[in-house]
């Protein structure tokens, strides 16, 4: 039954779900009409992270953490290019920045680049429906008149396809390869830059995000970025240390058309492969397992994790609306880590090569760093290949 949430002064946005339901507030950022999937993100820091990451192509988030705006934006915080994400929802309007690291408030850089944002929202009220239902069809609409056709604003969210079969990898990967040797940010240098020889790695970019490949330099990494739609023998050519498979958007079985098969061939090379989020997903899909859409996905920098064989459990970032199914694994693929949100699996490793992955983010950008022991293990798992 459609419900509607009204503000004390005429609303400018509207979001509409699938289902009906209406949503007003006041609009920010750029005026017009998206459509898309509605996913709430709970992380307290990282708006501007997140709505840059490529993960979140195709996808509306609502920001469980009312203050947002408040650090501004900069571009040494973005983790591509432009927003990636199609809108954000938020419960109180935007605030002005305010620390010394801001070139720029989230309103006006939204408006810049064709992002729509609402305010004055229940979003305590959105996200239980999104848990309860699953994540949503959704028209989200800013027009400062406040003028809304209803009706059209829902038959589009309900035309609207999904991520389910959607391949869109191609459409956030760079368009050729390129090298990477940015490192980490550290006070008070900032950003730095690898130095020297180090081991040689191509990293398959469905969507990389920046920070992970500064954590694959900082570890010694000589980083070759290539396209998303990079053959076997393309990465092969470069007689690669280690391979690594980046985050993404999109279905993983849709993607994995054609980076599975580029992914068999690596392994039958027996070189150490590393994967994050959807690479995860397609290094899964590559050993023979598969993958399923998630009622409402994992999207948020305080979900913890615990490694079975460790014990130790690891706060973490997450962003993912699919899953690897655990009882899909193989002989020889161990299950290294599992949500203590839901148990859904979080990481596999080959039991006989250095060939690993985790569905969680451990670059930390936004989120904990209790993870990054993993890129230190992948550069490990290269020191020994070379004795």
């Amino acid at each position: 039954m459609p419900a509607s949430q009204q503000t004390s002064e005429k609303p400018t946005a509207c979001l509409a779900l699938a289902d009906g339901t209406l949503f007003y507030g006041k609009g920010f950022g750029a005026v017009g009409e998206t459509v898309a999937e509605l996913v709430f993100n709970t992380a307290m820091t990282g708006y501007q992270e997140i709505m840059t990451d490529p993960s979140y192509a195709g996808q509306v988030v609502t920001f469980t953490f009312p203050h947002v705006g408040n650090v501004g934006v900069t571009p040494e915080d973005d983790e591509t290019a432009e927003p990636v994400a199609a809108g954000m929802v938020v419960k109180w309007d935007p605030t002005e920045p305010s620390n010394w690291r801001a070139a720029e408030d989230l309103v006006s850089w939204l408006g810049k680049r064709g992002r729509i944002g609402i305010g004055g929202i229940d979003t305590r009220r959105l996200t239980r429906a999104i848990r309860q239902q699953g994540a949503p069809h959704v028209a989200l609409a800013h027009d400062p008149e406040g003028r809304f056709d209803i009706a059209a604003l829902v038959a589009k969210a309900r035309a609207w396809s999904g991520l389910v079969g959607l391949d869109l990898a191609k459409d956030v990967t760079c368009p050729q390869s390129y090298r990477w040797n940015e490192t980490r940010w550290a006070w008070p240098e900032g950003y730095g830059k690898r130095e020297g020889a180090g081991f040689k790695v191509v990293a398959l970019d469905y969507g990389a995000k920046r920070n992970i490949l500064r954590c694959l330099a900082s570890v010694g990494c000589d980083v070759t970025v290539l396209p998303a739609t990079a053959t076997a023998e393309e990465v092969l050519a470069h007689e690669p240390e280690g391979v690594f498979l980046s985050n993404g958007p999109g279905d993983p079985a849709a993607t994995g058309e054609y980076a599975v098969p580029m992914i068999k061939g690596v392994l039958a090379r027996d070189v150490p492969v590393f994967g994050i989020c959807l690479g995860h997903q397609m290094l899964a899909l590559a050993l023979g397992a598969t993958t399923i859409k998630m009622n409402h996905g994992h999207h948020g920098a305080n979900h913890p994790v615990k490694d079975l064989e460790t014990g130790k459990v690891e706060i973490t970032s997450m962003n993912h609306g699919f899953t690897v199914d655990s009882q899909t694994l193989p002989k020889g693929v161990k299950e290294t880590h599992v949500s203590l949100f839901d148990g859904s699996n979080c990481g596999i490793r080959l039991e006989d090569r250095p060939v690993f992955s985790v569905q969680y983010h451990p670059e930390a950008s936004p989120g904990p760093q209790d993870s990054f022991y993993l890129f230190e293990r992948f550069a490990e798992a290269m020191r020994a290949r070379r004795g």
